[in-house]
Protein backbone atom coordinates (compact mmCIF):
# COMPACT_ATOMS: atom_id res chain seq x y z
CA UNK A 1 0.00 0.00 0.00
CA UNK A 2 1.45 3.45 -0.92
CA UNK A 3 2.67 5.51 2.05
CA UNK A 4 0.24 8.33 1.23
CA UNK A 5 -2.71 5.92 1.23
CA UNK A 6 -1.62 4.52 4.58
CA UNK A 7 -1.41 8.04 6.01
CA UNK A 8 -4.91 8.83 4.71
CA UNK A 9 -6.31 5.69 6.27
CA UNK A 10 -4.61 6.40 9.60
CA UNK A 11 -5.93 9.96 9.50
CA UNK A 12 -9.48 8.78 8.84
CA UNK A 13 -9.28 6.31 11.70
CA UNK A 14 -8.57 9.12 14.15
CA UNK A 15 -12.07 10.56 13.68
CA UNK A 16 -14.97 9.96 15.22
CA UNK A 17 -24.24 -2.01 42.93
CA UNK A 18 -25.47 -2.63 48.68
CA UNK A 19 -24.13 -5.56 49.98
CA UNK A 20 -26.30 -7.36 52.48
CA UNK A 21 -29.43 -5.34 51.68
CA UNK A 22 -32.12 -6.84 53.82
CA UNK A 23 -35.79 -5.97 53.26
CA UNK A 24 -38.28 -7.26 55.78
CA UNK A 25 -41.93 -6.49 56.27
CA UNK A 26 -42.79 -4.59 59.43
CA UNK A 27 -43.92 -7.10 62.01
CA UNK A 28 -46.32 -5.83 64.68
CA UNK A 29 -46.50 -8.86 66.93
CA UNK A 30 -49.08 -9.41 69.64
CA UNK A 31 -48.64 -11.70 72.67
CA UNK A 32 -52.18 -12.99 72.36
CA UNK A 33 -52.22 -13.50 68.62
CA UNK A 34 -51.16 -16.80 67.11
CA UNK A 35 -47.72 -16.48 65.64
CA UNK A 36 -47.03 -17.25 62.01
CA UNK A 37 -45.07 -20.42 61.36
CA UNK A 38 -41.98 -18.92 59.85
CA UNK A 39 -41.71 -15.91 62.13
CA UNK A 40 -39.68 -18.08 64.49
CA UNK A 41 -36.55 -16.85 62.74
CA UNK A 42 -35.23 -14.87 65.67
CA UNK A 43 -35.28 -18.00 67.82
CA UNK A 44 -32.44 -19.41 65.74
CA UNK A 45 -30.03 -18.05 68.33
CA UNK A 46 -30.52 -21.21 70.38
CA UNK A 47 -27.37 -23.31 70.28
CA UNK A 48 -27.37 -26.82 68.86
CA UNK A 49 -24.61 -29.42 68.73
CA UNK A 50 -21.53 -28.50 66.71
CA UNK A 51 -21.80 -29.38 63.04
CA UNK A 52 -19.62 -31.84 61.22
CA UNK A 53 -20.29 -29.97 57.97
CA UNK A 54 -22.47 -32.63 56.32
CA UNK A 55 -24.12 -31.52 53.08
CA UNK A 56 -26.50 -33.60 51.00
CA UNK A 57 -27.02 -32.63 47.38
CA UNK A 58 -29.26 -34.30 44.84
CA UNK A 59 -27.26 -32.92 41.94
CA UNK A 60 -30.17 -31.07 40.36
CA UNK A 61 -28.90 -28.31 38.09
CA UNK A 62 -30.76 -25.53 36.35
CA UNK A 63 -30.73 -25.90 32.56
CA UNK A 64 -28.34 -23.69 30.65
CA UNK A 65 -29.79 -20.64 29.00
CA UNK A 66 -30.45 -21.24 25.32
CA UNK A 67 -28.35 -19.27 22.93
CA UNK A 68 -31.45 -17.84 21.29
CA UNK A 69 -32.43 -16.12 24.54
CA UNK A 70 -29.14 -14.26 24.93
CA UNK A 71 -30.17 -11.34 22.81
CA UNK A 72 -32.44 -10.16 25.61
CA UNK A 73 -30.75 -7.88 28.19
CA UNK A 74 -32.90 -9.47 30.88
CA UNK A 75 -31.53 -12.89 30.02
CA UNK A 76 -28.00 -11.53 30.27
CA UNK A 77 -28.31 -9.77 33.64
CA UNK A 78 -30.62 -11.99 35.64
CA UNK A 79 -29.74 -12.28 39.32
CA UNK A 80 -28.96 -15.55 41.08
CA UNK A 81 -32.08 -16.66 43.01
CA UNK A 82 -31.76 -18.82 46.12
CA UNK A 83 -34.73 -20.44 47.84
CA UNK A 84 -34.35 -21.32 51.53
CA UNK A 85 -36.99 -23.53 53.13
CA UNK A 86 -37.38 -25.60 56.30
CA UNK A 87 -39.59 -26.04 59.31
CA UNK A 88 -40.45 -23.32 61.78
CA UNK A 89 -37.47 -22.28 63.94
CA UNK A 90 -35.13 -24.48 61.90
CA UNK A 91 -32.57 -21.69 61.48
CA UNK A 92 -33.47 -20.49 57.98
CA UNK A 93 -32.82 -16.83 58.74
CA UNK A 94 -29.54 -17.66 60.46
CA UNK A 95 -28.41 -19.43 57.30
CA UNK A 96 -29.58 -16.50 55.14
CA UNK A 97 -27.72 -14.01 57.33
CA UNK A 98 -24.53 -16.06 57.10
CA UNK A 99 -24.81 -16.18 53.30
CA UNK A 100 -25.42 -12.43 53.13
CA UNK A 101 -22.45 -11.67 55.37
CA UNK A 102 -20.08 -13.77 53.29
CA UNK A 103 -21.34 -12.27 50.01
CA UNK A 104 -20.32 -8.82 51.22
CA UNK A 105 -18.95 -7.77 47.83
CA UNK A 106 -22.24 -8.44 46.03
CA UNK A 107 -25.65 -6.82 46.24
CA UNK A 108 -27.95 -9.24 48.08
CA UNK A 109 -31.62 -8.81 48.92
CA UNK A 110 -33.65 -11.02 51.25
CA UNK A 111 -37.36 -11.46 50.54
CA UNK A 112 -39.47 -13.16 53.22
CA UNK A 113 -42.50 -15.24 52.33
CA UNK A 114 -44.15 -13.91 55.50
CA UNK A 115 -44.56 -10.55 53.75
CA UNK A 116 -47.07 -12.17 51.40
CA UNK A 117 -49.61 -13.46 53.94
CA UNK A 118 -53.19 -12.87 52.83
CA UNK A 119 -55.20 -10.46 54.90
CA UNK A 120 -57.90 -12.08 57.04
CA UNK A 121 -61.56 -11.19 56.65
CA UNK A 122 -63.34 -9.72 59.70
CA UNK A 123 -64.89 -13.13 60.36
CA UNK A 124 -61.50 -14.87 60.17
CA UNK A 125 -59.88 -12.22 62.35
CA UNK A 126 -62.47 -12.81 65.06
CA UNK A 127 -61.36 -16.44 65.20
CA UNK A 128 -57.65 -15.90 64.42
CA UNK A 129 -56.67 -18.55 66.93
CA UNK A 130 -58.35 -21.12 64.67
CA UNK A 131 -56.76 -19.89 61.44
CA UNK A 132 -54.03 -22.06 59.93
CA UNK A 133 -51.11 -19.77 59.07
CA UNK A 134 -49.05 -22.79 58.02
CA UNK A 135 -51.25 -23.76 55.06
CA UNK A 136 -50.24 -22.80 51.48
CA UNK A 137 -53.56 -20.98 51.02
CA UNK A 138 -52.51 -18.53 53.75
CA UNK A 139 -50.07 -16.89 51.31
CA UNK A 140 -50.71 -14.64 48.30
CA UNK A 141 -48.56 -16.66 45.92
CA UNK A 142 -49.68 -14.71 42.86
CA UNK A 143 -48.29 -11.46 44.24
CA UNK A 144 -45.12 -13.23 45.33
CA UNK A 145 -44.64 -14.48 41.77
CA UNK A 146 -45.24 -11.00 40.39
CA UNK A 147 -42.68 -9.39 42.72
CA UNK A 148 -40.06 -12.07 42.12
CA UNK A 149 -40.58 -11.85 38.36
CA UNK A 150 -39.89 -8.11 38.41
CA UNK A 151 -36.79 -8.57 40.55
CA UNK A 152 -35.47 -11.20 38.14
CA UNK A 153 -35.97 -8.72 35.29
CA UNK A 154 -33.82 -6.19 37.14
CA UNK A 155 -36.71 -3.93 38.19
CA UNK A 156 -37.40 -2.53 41.65
CA UNK A 157 -40.58 -3.73 43.38
CA UNK A 158 -42.76 -2.84 46.35
CA UNK A 159 -42.88 -5.46 49.08
CA UNK A 160 -46.19 -5.75 50.99
CA UNK A 161 -46.25 -4.86 54.67
CA UNK A 162 -48.19 -7.34 56.79
CA UNK A 163 -49.57 -6.44 60.23
CA UNK A 164 -49.34 -9.58 62.36
CA UNK A 165 -51.39 -7.96 65.09
CA UNK A 166 -54.38 -7.18 62.85
CA UNK A 167 -53.68 -10.08 60.45
CA UNK A 168 -53.98 -7.95 57.33
CA UNK A 169 -51.96 -5.70 55.08
CA UNK A 170 -51.16 -2.36 56.64
CA UNK A 171 -53.39 0.38 55.24
CA UNK A 172 -50.30 2.53 54.82
CA UNK A 173 -48.84 0.03 52.39
CA UNK A 174 -51.81 0.47 50.04
CA UNK A 175 -51.33 4.22 50.15
CA UNK A 176 -47.65 3.80 49.44
CA UNK A 177 -48.43 1.55 46.48
CA UNK A 178 -50.63 4.31 45.05
CA UNK A 179 -47.91 6.97 45.41
CA UNK A 180 -45.03 5.38 43.59
CA UNK A 181 -43.92 8.65 42.05
CA UNK A 182 -43.64 10.29 45.47
CA UNK A 183 -41.10 7.81 46.75
CA UNK A 184 -43.15 6.67 49.78
CA UNK A 185 -43.19 2.98 48.93
CA UNK A 186 -41.11 0.22 50.46
CA UNK A 187 -38.81 -0.63 47.55
CA UNK A 188 -36.53 -3.54 46.79
CA UNK A 189 -33.95 -2.73 44.13
CA UNK A 190 -32.29 -4.95 41.55
CA UNK A 191 -29.57 -7.15 43.03
CA UNK A 192 -26.93 -9.74 42.15
CA UNK A 193 -28.48 -12.30 44.51
CA UNK A 194 -32.10 -12.71 45.65
CA UNK A 195 -32.79 -14.93 48.64
CA UNK A 196 -36.42 -16.04 49.02
CA UNK A 197 -37.00 -17.52 52.46
CA UNK A 198 -40.05 -19.19 53.97
CA UNK A 199 -41.51 -22.47 55.15
CA UNK A 200 -43.45 -23.10 51.93
CA UNK A 201 -41.32 -21.52 49.19
CA UNK A 202 -40.81 -24.97 47.60
CA UNK A 203 -44.52 -25.90 47.64
CA UNK A 204 -45.56 -24.15 44.39
CA UNK A 205 -43.77 -25.32 41.26
CA UNK A 206 -43.99 -21.86 39.70
CA UNK A 207 -42.02 -20.41 42.60
CA UNK A 208 -39.49 -23.25 42.47
CA UNK A 209 -38.91 -22.61 38.77
CA UNK A 210 -37.64 -19.13 39.61
CA UNK A 211 -34.81 -20.50 41.74
CA UNK A 212 -31.25 -21.26 40.68
CA UNK A 213 -30.49 -22.98 43.99
CA UNK A 214 -32.81 -24.54 46.56
CA UNK A 215 -31.65 -25.02 50.16
CA UNK A 216 -33.54 -26.95 52.83
CA UNK A 217 -32.55 -26.28 56.45
CA UNK A 218 -33.08 -29.55 58.32
CA UNK A 219 -33.19 -29.34 62.12
CA UNK A 220 -34.41 -31.89 64.66
CA UNK A 221 -38.09 -31.45 65.57
CA UNK A 222 -37.37 -31.33 69.31
CA UNK A 223 -34.88 -28.51 68.84
CA UNK A 224 -37.31 -26.58 66.65
CA UNK A 225 -40.10 -26.96 69.23
CA UNK A 226 -37.79 -25.89 72.07
CA UNK A 227 -36.77 -22.79 70.10
CA UNK A 228 -40.39 -21.93 69.36
CA UNK A 229 -41.44 -22.31 73.00
CA UNK A 230 -38.54 -20.13 74.15
CA UNK A 231 -39.31 -17.44 71.60
CA UNK A 232 -43.07 -17.28 72.13
CA UNK A 233 -42.89 -17.34 75.94
CA UNK A 234 -39.94 -14.99 76.38
CA UNK A 235 -40.42 -12.58 73.47
CA UNK A 236 -44.20 -12.70 72.99
CA UNK A 237 -45.44 -13.30 76.52
CA UNK A 238 -47.49 -16.37 75.64
CA UNK A 239 -47.96 -19.33 77.95
CA UNK A 240 -46.58 -22.75 77.14
CA UNK A 241 -49.99 -24.40 76.83
CA UNK A 242 -51.12 -22.05 74.04
CA UNK A 243 -47.83 -22.55 72.19
CA UNK A 244 -48.16 -26.32 72.41
CA UNK A 245 -51.82 -26.16 71.39
CA UNK A 246 -51.03 -24.21 68.23
CA UNK A 247 -48.04 -26.44 67.46
CA UNK A 248 -50.14 -29.61 67.76
CA UNK A 249 -53.14 -28.32 65.81
CA UNK A 250 -51.44 -26.49 62.94
CA UNK A 251 -47.64 -26.28 62.92
CA UNK A 252 -46.70 -29.97 63.11
CA UNK A 253 -49.47 -31.24 60.75
CA UNK A 254 -48.56 -28.56 58.19
CA UNK A 255 -44.89 -29.50 58.45
CA UNK A 256 -45.72 -33.17 57.83
CA UNK A 257 -48.17 -32.42 55.00
CA UNK A 258 -46.45 -29.57 53.13
CA UNK A 259 -42.97 -28.62 54.36
CA UNK A 260 -41.32 -32.02 54.74
CA UNK A 261 -42.55 -33.34 51.35
CA UNK A 262 -40.96 -30.30 49.66
CA UNK A 263 -37.56 -31.36 50.97
CA UNK A 264 -37.19 -33.61 47.91
CA UNK A 265 -36.92 -30.52 45.69
CA UNK A 266 -33.84 -29.19 47.52
CA UNK A 267 -30.48 -29.09 45.76
CA UNK A 268 -28.67 -28.85 49.11
CA UNK A 269 -29.82 -30.00 52.56
CA UNK A 270 -28.15 -28.40 55.58
CA UNK A 271 -28.41 -30.46 58.77
CA UNK A 272 -28.55 -28.47 62.02
CA UNK A 273 -29.09 -25.16 60.29
CA UNK A 274 -26.94 -22.16 61.13
CA UNK A 275 -24.54 -24.21 63.25
CA UNK A 276 -23.33 -25.96 60.09
CA UNK A 277 -20.64 -23.44 59.09
CA UNK A 278 -18.89 -25.84 56.72
CA UNK A 279 -22.08 -26.34 54.70
CA UNK A 280 -22.72 -22.60 54.45
CA UNK A 281 -19.11 -21.99 53.36
CA UNK A 282 -19.49 -24.56 50.55
CA UNK A 283 -22.76 -22.99 49.44
CA UNK A 284 -21.24 -19.50 49.35
CA UNK A 285 -18.31 -20.82 47.35
CA UNK A 286 -20.73 -22.31 44.79
CA UNK A 287 -22.71 -19.06 44.62
CA UNK A 288 -19.54 -17.07 44.02
CA UNK A 289 -18.62 -19.42 41.18
CA UNK A 290 -22.03 -18.97 39.58
CA UNK A 291 -21.98 -15.19 40.01
CA UNK A 292 -18.62 -15.05 38.28
CA UNK A 293 -19.93 -17.10 35.37
CA UNK A 294 -21.94 -15.14 32.85
CA UNK A 295 -24.64 -16.99 30.89
CA UNK A 296 -22.54 -16.66 27.74
CA UNK A 297 -19.64 -18.34 29.54
CA UNK A 298 -21.81 -21.43 29.96
CA UNK A 299 -22.33 -21.62 26.21
CA UNK A 300 -18.84 -20.50 25.14
CA UNK A 301 -16.23 -21.92 27.54
CA UNK A 302 -13.56 -19.85 25.79
CA UNK A 303 -15.11 -16.62 27.20
CA UNK A 304 -13.63 -15.48 30.51
CA UNK A 305 -14.94 -12.57 32.60
CA UNK A 306 -12.76 -11.03 35.29
CA UNK A 307 -14.44 -11.71 38.64
CA UNK A 308 -16.42 -8.65 39.64
CA UNK A 309 -15.68 -6.78 42.87
CA UNK A 310 -16.85 -3.44 44.19
CA UNK A 311 -13.46 -2.00 43.09
CA UNK A 312 -14.01 -3.15 39.50
CA UNK A 313 -17.64 -2.06 39.52
CA UNK A 314 -16.62 1.30 40.97
CA UNK A 315 -14.05 1.85 38.22
CA UNK A 316 -16.64 0.93 35.60
CA UNK A 317 -19.02 3.43 37.16
CA UNK A 318 -16.40 6.16 36.83
CA UNK A 319 -15.32 5.52 33.23
CA UNK A 320 -18.92 5.09 32.07
CA UNK A 321 -19.90 8.49 33.52
CA UNK A 322 -20.20 10.92 30.62
CA UNK A 323 -19.12 13.82 32.86
CA UNK A 324 -15.78 12.34 33.94
CA UNK A 325 -12.69 14.36 33.04
CA UNK A 326 -10.25 12.99 30.49
CA UNK A 327 -7.40 12.54 33.02
CA UNK A 328 -9.67 10.58 35.34
CA UNK A 329 -11.02 8.52 32.45
CA UNK A 330 -7.48 7.60 31.42
CA UNK A 331 -6.41 6.83 35.01
CA UNK A 332 -9.26 4.47 35.82
CA UNK A 333 -9.26 2.93 32.33
CA UNK A 334 -5.58 2.10 32.76
CA UNK A 335 -6.31 0.43 36.10
CA UNK A 336 -9.02 -1.74 34.55
CA UNK A 337 -6.90 -2.55 31.50
CA UNK A 338 -4.06 -3.69 33.76
CA UNK A 339 -6.43 -6.11 35.52
CA UNK A 340 -7.68 -7.49 32.21
CA UNK A 341 -4.12 -7.94 30.91
CA UNK A 342 -3.01 -9.72 34.10
CA UNK A 343 -6.07 -11.98 33.90
CA UNK A 344 -5.38 -12.75 30.24
CA UNK A 345 -1.75 -13.64 30.94
CA UNK A 346 -3.01 -16.33 33.29
CA UNK A 347 -4.23 -18.34 30.28
CA UNK A 348 -0.79 -18.59 28.69
CA UNK A 349 1.18 -21.84 28.95
CA UNK A 350 3.92 -22.14 31.54
CA UNK A 351 6.68 -24.51 32.55
CA UNK A 352 7.68 -25.54 36.05
CA UNK A 353 10.84 -23.94 37.38
CA UNK A 354 12.87 -24.47 40.53
CA UNK A 355 14.78 -21.58 42.16
CA UNK A 356 16.85 -21.07 45.28
CA UNK A 357 15.54 -18.32 47.60
CA UNK A 358 17.81 -15.91 49.56
CA UNK A 359 17.32 -18.16 52.59
CA UNK A 360 18.86 -21.07 50.69
CA UNK A 361 15.51 -22.85 50.39
CA UNK A 362 14.15 -24.47 47.26
CA UNK A 363 11.03 -22.95 45.73
CA UNK A 364 9.06 -24.80 43.08
CA UNK A 365 7.43 -22.25 40.80
CA UNK A 366 6.65 -21.64 37.14
CA UNK A 367 8.30 -19.85 34.25
CA UNK A 368 6.37 -17.47 32.01
CA UNK A 369 5.73 -18.05 28.32
CA UNK A 370 8.62 -16.43 26.43
CA UNK A 371 7.21 -16.32 22.89
CA UNK A 372 4.58 -13.62 23.32
CA UNK A 373 3.53 -10.43 21.56
CA UNK A 374 0.70 -7.93 21.61
CA UNK A 375 -1.33 -6.65 18.66
CA UNK A 376 -3.51 -3.55 19.06
CA UNK A 377 -6.43 -2.71 16.81
CA UNK A 378 -5.85 0.96 15.97
CA UNK A 379 -6.72 3.24 17.48
CA UNK A 380 -8.60 2.34 20.66
CA UNK A 381 -6.45 -0.74 21.15
CA UNK A 382 -3.39 1.47 21.51
CA UNK A 383 -4.76 2.60 24.88
CA UNK A 384 -4.04 -0.91 26.20
CA UNK A 385 -0.40 -1.01 25.15
CA UNK A 386 1.05 0.71 28.23
CA UNK A 387 -0.63 -1.76 30.57
CA UNK A 388 0.72 -4.66 28.51
CA UNK A 389 4.25 -3.21 28.57
CA UNK A 390 3.98 -2.72 32.34
CA UNK A 391 3.14 -6.41 32.75
CA UNK A 392 5.50 -7.84 30.13
CA UNK A 393 8.89 -6.17 29.99
CA UNK A 394 10.18 -5.58 26.48
CA UNK A 395 7.19 -7.18 24.75
CA UNK A 396 6.84 -6.66 21.01
CA UNK A 397 3.58 -4.99 19.93
CA UNK A 398 2.15 -4.94 16.41
CA UNK A 399 -0.74 -2.90 15.00
CA UNK A 400 -3.74 -3.58 12.81
CA UNK A 401 -5.92 -0.83 11.31
CA UNK A 402 -9.39 -1.74 10.11
CA UNK A 403 -11.29 1.07 8.40
CA UNK A 404 -14.70 0.88 6.80
CA UNK A 405 -14.75 2.44 3.31
CA UNK A 406 -18.10 4.01 2.46
CA UNK A 407 -21.31 2.08 3.06
CA UNK A 408 -20.56 -1.01 0.99
CA UNK A 409 -19.07 -2.93 3.89
CA UNK A 410 -15.58 -3.20 2.39
CA UNK A 411 -12.70 -3.27 4.89
CA UNK A 412 -9.34 -1.71 4.19
CA UNK A 413 -6.66 -3.32 6.39
CA UNK A 414 -3.21 -1.97 7.26
CA UNK A 415 -0.93 -3.93 9.53
CA UNK A 416 2.54 -3.93 10.98
CA UNK A 417 3.31 -7.16 12.83
CA UNK A 418 6.40 -8.89 14.26
CA UNK A 419 8.15 -10.93 11.57
CA UNK A 420 8.04 -14.10 13.69
CA UNK A 421 4.43 -13.66 14.86
CA UNK A 422 3.51 -17.19 13.70
CA UNK A 423 5.78 -18.55 16.43
CA UNK A 424 4.25 -16.45 19.20
CA UNK A 425 1.18 -16.35 21.41
CA UNK A 426 -0.76 -13.19 20.57
CA UNK A 427 -2.66 -10.86 22.92
CA UNK A 428 -5.10 -9.00 20.66
CA UNK A 429 -6.04 -5.63 22.17
CA UNK A 430 -9.29 -3.70 21.68
CA UNK A 431 -11.15 -2.14 24.63
CA UNK A 432 -14.66 -2.57 23.19
CA UNK A 433 -16.07 -5.67 21.47
CA UNK A 434 -19.23 -4.47 19.69
CA UNK A 435 -20.54 -6.24 16.62
CA UNK A 436 -17.43 -8.39 16.33
CA UNK A 437 -16.91 -7.60 12.63
CA UNK A 438 -13.63 -5.71 13.09
CA UNK A 439 -12.38 -8.30 15.55
CA UNK A 440 -13.08 -11.08 13.04
CA UNK A 441 -11.14 -9.22 10.36
CA UNK A 442 -8.16 -8.83 12.69
CA UNK A 443 -8.27 -12.47 13.79
CA UNK A 444 -8.48 -13.67 10.19
CA UNK A 445 -5.41 -11.60 9.36
CA UNK A 446 -3.47 -13.14 12.27
CA UNK A 447 -4.44 -16.65 11.17
CA UNK A 448 -3.36 -15.88 7.58
CA UNK A 449 -0.01 -14.80 9.01
CA UNK A 450 0.36 -18.27 10.52
CA UNK A 451 -0.82 -17.69 14.11
CA UNK A 452 -2.77 -20.75 15.34
CA UNK A 453 -6.28 -19.83 16.47
CA UNK A 454 -5.77 -21.33 19.92
CA UNK A 455 -2.74 -19.05 20.49
CA UNK A 456 -4.81 -15.86 20.27
CA UNK A 457 -6.24 -14.24 23.41
CA UNK A 458 -8.56 -11.31 22.74
CA UNK A 459 -8.50 -8.73 25.57
CA UNK A 460 -11.13 -6.01 26.02
CA UNK A 461 -12.79 -3.95 28.74
CA UNK A 462 -16.42 -4.47 27.74
CA UNK A 463 -18.15 -6.83 25.33
CA UNK A 464 -21.57 -6.96 23.74
CA UNK A 465 -23.24 -10.41 23.65
CA UNK A 466 -23.68 -10.06 19.90
CA UNK A 467 -19.96 -9.53 19.45
CA UNK A 468 -19.06 -12.48 21.64
CA UNK A 469 -21.38 -14.75 19.68
CA UNK A 470 -20.05 -13.46 16.36
CA UNK A 471 -16.41 -14.10 17.30
CA UNK A 472 -16.87 -17.36 19.20
CA UNK A 473 -18.96 -19.03 16.52
CA UNK A 474 -16.33 -18.24 13.93
CA UNK A 475 -13.27 -18.90 16.09
CA UNK A 476 -14.21 -21.40 18.82
CA UNK A 477 -10.58 -22.03 19.86
CA UNK A 478 -9.74 -18.38 20.53
CA UNK A 479 -10.04 -17.05 24.11
CA UNK A 480 -11.86 -13.83 25.01
CA UNK A 481 -11.04 -12.07 28.29
CA UNK A 482 -13.21 -9.12 29.32
CA UNK A 483 -14.05 -7.23 32.50
CA UNK A 484 -17.80 -6.90 31.86
CA UNK A 485 -20.41 -8.13 29.39
CA UNK A 486 -22.89 -5.36 28.60
CA UNK A 487 -26.58 -5.66 27.72
CA UNK A 488 -26.30 -5.49 23.96
CA UNK A 489 -26.27 -3.25 20.89
CA UNK A 490 -28.76 -0.50 20.06
CA UNK A 491 -30.16 0.28 16.63
CA UNK A 492 -26.98 2.21 15.82
CA UNK A 493 -24.86 -0.84 16.73
CA UNK A 494 -23.40 0.89 19.78
CA UNK A 495 -22.77 -1.09 22.95
CA UNK A 496 -25.36 -0.35 25.65
CA UNK A 497 -24.83 0.92 28.34
CA UNK A 498 -21.33 1.07 26.91
CA UNK A 499 -18.47 3.56 27.13
CA UNK A 500 -19.18 5.83 24.17
CA UNK A 501 -16.39 6.55 21.66
CA UNK A 502 -13.60 5.02 23.71
CA UNK A 503 -10.68 6.21 21.59
CA UNK A 504 -11.90 9.80 21.54
CA UNK A 505 -12.48 9.80 25.29
CA UNK A 506 -9.11 8.23 26.07
CA UNK A 507 -7.01 10.40 23.77
CA UNK A 508 -8.98 13.59 24.47
CA UNK A 509 -10.33 14.13 20.94
CA UNK A 510 -14.01 13.99 21.83
CA UNK A 511 -14.46 17.77 21.94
Amino acid sequence: MPEKAVDDVMEAAVGAHFSGLRIEALRLSSPSAPSSPSSARSAAAATAAHSNGTVYANGTASPATAASELASPAAIRQPFVIGVSGGTASGKTTVCDMIIQQLHDHRVVLVNQDSFYRGLTPEESARAQDYNFDHPDAFDTEQLLECMGQLKRGLHVNIPIYDFKKHRRCSESFQEAQNLQQGHELKVNASDVIILEGILVFHDQRVRNLMDMKIFVDTDADIRLARRIRRDTVERGRDISSVLDQYGRFVKPAFDDFVLPSKKYADVIIPRGGDNHVAVDLIVQHIRTKLGQHDLCKIYPNVHVVQSTFQIRGMHTLIRDRDITTPDFVFYSDRLIRLVVEHGLGYLPFTEKQVITPTGSVYMGVDFCKKLCGVSIVRSGESMENALRACCKGIKIGKILIHRVGDNGQQLIYHKLPMDIAERHVLLLDPVLGTGNSANQAIELLIRKGVPEDRIIFLNLISAPEGIQCVCKRFPLLKIVTSEIDSGLNEEFRVIPGLGEYGDRYFGTDN
